[in-house]
């Protein structure tokens, strides 16, 4: 992924803040927020942090299997002050299947929200793109489960910050059933979301930025743009359908998209 910061932006501060979100994620503590040294509205700064993340996790042994959307919802836009979605990279050893235990563990202070997930047939290399001209490129569609997470204490974040942070990225797990773009239509999705059974969260597809295929869309070009452009085989986690919940050790969390079934996570026990 290819980034241009901006002049004001040291390269000695962009590696300043990955090394402060990397040490939060190795010793479980959450740090301060990063825009003290990149800016609170430096995209180019914040995704080169990204990307720095990135790559030491890629050079460690990791593969990167698709992307995550982020910033969706006009509610979460407005507590941000932006009027654009972010992206995160989603790679190999994030992905948790519903017969797994999620490792409590391996988060900090994560919450769920229900997504739906596009696996790709084709590569997205030139654009423009729209909703409708993503649709060719999409193989599948399954419900899913992101489960974001923020490596900065309480979420104090902003636009660079959560950019920064791989978008907020924690992990994810996806349901079994998949379903071609013939058998429904994303944007007329109804969600609910339980946590050990009580009804937590809802939303439709067109909560996801007016409806999920917008969020391809936007997201392909802005991977292009940044050098990376979304590939064939890829999962693309579109955003959340309704409000996000927090987790607690135990939690057992189960999402029902009309048109794609349900999906469950279950979460360990210990902290």
């Amino acid at each position: 992924m290819t980034t241009t910061p901006s002049d004001a932006v040291a390269g000695d501060d962009v590696r300043a803040a990955a090394e402060r979100l990397q040490q939060a994620a190795a010793s479980g503590v959450p740090c301060a927020p990063v825009r003290d040294l990149i800016g609170s509205d430096d995209v180019a700064a914040a995704y080169a942090v990204q990307s720095l993340i990135i790559a030491d996790r890629l050079a460690s042994g990791a593969r990167v299997v698709g992307r995550k959307i982020g910033l969706t919802s006009p509610a979460v836009q407005q507590w941000l002050g932006v009027d654009t979605p972010d992206f995160g990279v989603l790679v190999d050893d994030m992905e948790y299947a519903e017969h797994d235990t999620v490792p409590m563990g391996r988060l900090l202070q994560p919450r769920a929200e229900a997504e739906i997930a596009f696996v790709l047939s084709a590569d997205l290399t030139e654009g423009p793109f729209t909703a409708q001209s993503v649709r060719g490129a999409v193989d599948h569609a399954r419900a899913a489960i992101e489960i974001v997470d923020s490596r900065i204490t309480d979420w104090d974040i902003r636009l660079g910050d959560t950019v920064a942070d791989n978008a907020s990225s924690g992990l994810y797990v996806l349901g079994a059933e998949r379903r071609t773009l013939d058998d429904f239509e994303p944007v007329d999705v109804e969600m609910v979301m339980t946590c050990d059974g009580e009804e937590v969260s809802t939303g439709t597809g067109a909560a996801c930025l007016g409806d999920p295929l917008n969020a391809l869309a936007w997201l392909a070009a802005a991977a292009l743009d940044y050098g990376e452009p979304l590939r064939a085989g890829q999962v693309i986690l579109s955003g959340a359908l309704g409000p996000v919940h927090p987790l607690s050790p135990g939690a057992v969390v189960r999402a029902d998209i009309t048109g794609l079934g349900s999906v469950t996570a279950t979460f360990s026990k210990e902290q």
